[in-house]
């Protein structure tokens, strides 16, 4: 089974598994990884920010319009920024690694 890694805020890092077809955000949640996901996925909100490492960040698919429109409202936003919900793992991220960030906006209503 993959594996990933989360860089949690105090800096502490955790490899947990990471089921093939699980996004990101899911992932966390399975581990008990603090990452929010107000929306529970369905791109309405930023709350699932994450910075992925810059060994990474080529390899993942280019972020949709939409995902692009709600980072835009994300905390701390940085170059390598992406929203959890939308990055599924499959076997190429094995060993995906991901950083919180310091903390979340959330914007919805």
């Amino acid at each position: 089974m993959p594996k990933m890694t989360f860089v949690e805020r105090d800096g502490t890092s955790r490899e947990v598994d990471a089921p093939i077809g699980l996004s990101v955000l899911e992932v966390a949640h399975k581990h008990g990884v603090d990452l929010e996901g107000a929306c529970e996925g369905s791109l309405a909100c930023s709350t699932c920010h994450v910075v992925i490492d810059p060994d990474w960040f080529e390899r993942l698919t280019p972020p949709t319009e939409d995902e692009e429109d709600m980072l835009d409202l994300a905390f701390g936003l940085q170059e390598t920024s992406r929203l959890g919900c939308q990055i599924v793992m499959d076997e190429a991220l094995d060993g995906l690694v991901v950083r919180l960030p310091a903390g979340t906006r959330n914007a919805q209503g």
